[in-house]
């Protein structure tokens, strides 16, 4: 039995209650829809049974993939011999009335870490909460996009936050506030850590129902017109570089709508590359590496991916 079956063994002992599935396709889990099976993915109950199977992992050496909504990720077809955890199961999203007058406009929100975005923003709404709009379309968790400081329309995660609940396998569950969260572009102190955000507070102002819904519906439609949203892709498939952005370079270069077998450059937006169906893993690193070298050799300016990539 290798170390990966003795650790399983373990949490079906400790944990018998989570959820496990054997060989699952992660082209079910990422909205790429690309990816080959994984040896595990775990799916815990709550934060307590989060931390609890990571910890038991951490005993067999096994650092194990966090996995949201796969919003950003794009995953080998080949079988991976991995263990993933999903927090789409820690979900909860709970407001915190407040009986101080000087905040009589503002209210808290604890979002756990696998609440998607599009729920919160919808719940901000119902309970005419402002400050949250941006995020209505962006298809991510809020775990996965306090990660990587998730953003659109001029709108970032790092706009609402107040603190954080994360996991550490050494020192245990801590908090952090707003600054020790290290915000810059598409990145925060977890993006190089094995750390888990857990639960999130946000905060957001009272305003008329009617504006945050116009709002939403404006930037809904920005999306429809300007986005892919019909095909499955990562969304922004490269980070913004200094010297402009990813999508005015790559259609400079004259690689809008460029294909290799079922990936494409979008024809409607340069910066996402598409699925246009059966694309495979190949294919579309394939196109991922042809737009970095066109542009490079075109601009002299070389494109870091957006997206995370597993193989």
């Amino acid at each position: 039995m290798d170390t990966i079956s003795r650790a399983i063994e373990t949490i079906k002992h400790k944990q018998p209650d989570v959820e496990l599935k054997l060989d699952e396709p992660l082209k079910n889990h990422t909205t790429f829809k690309v990816g080959g099976p994984v040896r595990v993915m775990i799916f815990p109950e709550n934060a307590t049974g989060l931390t609890e199977v990571y910890r038991i992992l951490n005993e067999f050496g096994i650092t194990p993939f966090i996995l949201g909504n796969g919003s950003n990720i794009l995953a080998s077809d080949a079988g991976l011999d991995i263990i993933i955890i999903s927090t789409l199961k820690l979900n909860n999203i709970e407001l915190i009335e407040t009986n101080d007058i000087s905040l009589e406009s503002q209210v808290e929100i604890t979002v756990e870490a696998g609440a998607l975005l599009s729920n919160v923003a919808f719940t901000a709404y119902e309970n005419g909460l402002s400050g949250l709009e941006f995020a209505h379309g962006i298809p991510g968790t809020m775990g996965g996009a306090v990660v990587m400081n998730a953003g659109a329309y001029s709108g970032e995660i790092k706009d609402v936050i107040i603190k954080s609940t994360a996991y550490n396998v050494k020192t245990g569950v801590y908090t952090l506030t707003a600054p020790e969260h290290e915000f810059a572009y598409r990145h925060s102190v977890f993006s190089k850590s094995d750390d888990i955000v857990l639960s999130t507070v946000i905060e957001l102002q009272k305003a008329n129902k009617d504006s945050i819904k116009r709002k939403m519906n404006e930037l809904s439609v920005r999306r429809r017109e300007s986005q892919p949203l019909e095909l499955p892709s990562s969304g922004s498939t490269f980070k913004r570089p200094k010297e402009g952005y990813a999508a005015a370079l790559i259609e400079q270069a004259g690689l809008k709508g460029y294909i290799n077998g079922g990936a494409q450059v979008s024809e409607k937006h340069a910066g996402f590359i598409v699925n246009r169906g059966d694309a495979t893993f190949t294919e579309i690193m394939a196109v991922i590496e042809h737009v970095r070298e066109v542009v490079f050799k075109r601009f002299g300016i070389e494109l870091e991916p957006e997206i995370k990539i597993i193989s």
